[in-house]
């Protein structure tokens, strides 16, 4: 698989098309463009038919500008790269450091299509997919683009690593409605791929993903914790609540009274704070130094709804998961 690497040098996991499924994309693109130009050229004909001549090529030309030409760039523009026939392939054009394009990427590549493509009948397009290591057309060279496919096998798909046991359930008031989805797919490309990331730059690079996500949440990191551990934290989060939404559609879906209390009593049960399965404990994990996560403790002094079990000498302590066993 050939990766992206992003001028901060984070690797993505973006596998990129190659020419069949590439092809297939645009006959289906073709297929829909020209059928939507030749129901235009037909009712231009009727509607043009007591024109001149120069009237009338210069009514074609526009046509075929606008149907062939911009259609096509407006789709990719509006849709952030994914036309119908890419949508129906699991394809998508995105920017050489894995963002999504702007309305100067489709122009430029709409613009190589019409040669590339329309003139040559896709000639000099699939020439230049081969010869690319990446399978990038000429259109995609000039723009600085690359068509991905979104769609993977699951299996291959990296798991976010989970976050320190003494921060779950930390930022469970947090509000993640604004948070763009970009951020998200950014925050979760670092965190499969941090191992694999120079100390410094992985350093650098979490805790500018964690001033962004601070700024959209409007709660930055705690004091001592490091930007990793925060950033895995709050997809714990997301994902701890994104799961109790689907358990809660998928009662609803089946004619259940939604989340209610033991043996079906109907009394509603009080929120549950989000598990994640606990890793073992890993000397420098998510940024910390051997050592740092014992004085992680004074981070929530605890409080006194904490549920603690009685020890041995009679002192209950702290099963929050903000303090490690000692």
């Amino acid at each position: 698989m050939s990766e992206l690497v992003t001028g901060d040098a984070v690797v993505l996991g973006l596998r990129p098309a190659r020419l069949p499924s590439r092809a297939l994309a645009l006959a289906i693109d073709l297929v829909v463009v020209g059928t939507g130009f030749v129901l235009v050229s037909i009712g231009l004909v009727m509607a043009t038919a007591a024109l001149d001549e120069a009237a009338v090529a210069a009514i074609s030309v526009a046509t075929f500008l606008l149907v062939l030409v911009g259609a096509p760039i407006a789709v990719e523009t509006l849709s952030h790269g994914r036309s119908l026939g890419k949508l129906a392939c699991g394809l998508r054009v995105v920017r050489d450091d894995g963002g999504p394009i702007r309305f100067r990427h489709a122009l430029v590549r709409g613009a190589m299509g019409v040669v590339e493509i329309l003139m040559t009948l896709g000639v000099v397009a699939s020439i230049a997919s081969l010869v690319s290591a990446r399978g990038r057309r000429l259109g995609d060279v000039f723009a600085g683009t690359l068509v991905v496919r979104e769609r993977v096998p699951a299996g291959r798909a990296a798991a976010v690593p989970p976050p320190p046991p003494w921060l779950v359930g930390r930022f469970a008031r947090l509000d993640l409605s604004a948070v763009p989805d970009e951020l998200w797919l950014a925050v979760r490309q670092y965190l499969t791929r941090m191992h694999q990331l120079d100390a410094d730059v992985g350093r650098t690079m979490a805790e500018r993903l964690a001033g962004e996500l601070a700024g959209w949440t409007g709660v930055p990191a705690p004091v001592g914790v490091p930007a990793a551990a925060y950033l895995a934290a709050v997809v714990n989060e997301r994902q701890a609540r994104d799961a109790r939404r689907l358990f809660a559609a998928s009662r609803a879906a089946a004619g259940g009274p939604g989340v209610t209390g033991p043996w079906g009593s109907g009394a509603p049960v009080a929120p549950v704070a989000p598990v994640a399965p606990v890793a073992p404990a890993v000397p420098g994990a998510f940024g910390a130094q051997p050592g740092q996560v014992a004085s992680m403790a004074a981070v929530r002094p605890a409080e006194s709804g904490d549920v603690a079990a009685p020890g041995a000498d009679g002192a209950r302590p702290s099963t929050t998961g903000f303090a490690p066993p000692g």
